[in-house]
């Protein structure tokens, strides 16, 4: 092993109460309550409880966080991307599984997603983050283009506007959604989700 990965390894490892995971979660909720701009590496060290310097020992400043933080949202969201798209099945199934992917990314890394929704492409890492988003919201727009040829997504709507209320539906939980508010034994949060999605409020009679 060279040096600079003896280092590396060192650095990321961290020191003993305070790993790069916890200097992650505490990033990004000062992130979330300040914005980005406005929260400072001091303002970190304060919610930790540590020096700058023992910071810096994790990371280079600020903006690797919102690069990790935004990472860590975009992945999940990729990942869902490519269960779904390893399906048998038809596009229409595809995207709903995709669907049900975003929910479950949105429940497990709330305020990560939280974050990513909140980036103006402000900064380098903010505007890579956008593209990356730009790209997952191309590939729901393809599923739904696709279910429309298939006759199982009406075609009165462009497919555009249809991937843009999916995806509109899924990030809206940000503004309410919080672990363990839901009543024990209530539905997935997916399931009241595609229910509404792809079936429709209205009781057919």
């Amino acid at each position: 092993m060279t040096a600079a990965a003896t280092e590396g390894e060192r650095r990321r490892r961290g020191r003993p109460g305070y790993d790069l995971e916890a200097v992650l979660q505490a990033a990004v909720a000062v992130f979330n309550e300040r914005g980005y701009d406005g929260a400072s590496m001091e303002d970190l060290s304060k919610r930790l409880g540590i020096a700058k310097s023992a910071i810096y020992h994790h990371v280079s400043g600020k903006e690797e966080l919102l690069r990790m933080a935004l990472d860590r949202a975009l992945d999940g969201w990729f990942e869902a991307a490519e269960r779904a798209a390893s399906l048998d099945a038809p596009a229409i199934v595809r995207l709903e599984e995709l669907i049900r992917g975003t929910v479950a990314v949105l429940e497990t890394r709330l305020p990560y997603v939280t974050l990513l929704l909140r980036v103006r492409g402000n900064t380098p890492v903010e505007r890579a983050a956008l593209d990356r988003r730009r790209s997952f919201d191309r590939l729901v727009a393809r599923l739904v283009e696709e279910a429309e040829r298939d006759g199982d997504v009406r075609a009165d709507v462009d497919p555009k506007v249809t991937a843009r209320l999916l995806s509109g539906l899924v990030n809206s939980l940000t503004e309410w959604y919080r672990p363990g508010s839901r009543p024990a034994g209530s539905p997935p949060l997916a399931d009241a989700l595609c229910a509404t999605a792809f079936d429709g409020l209205r009781v057919r009679r």
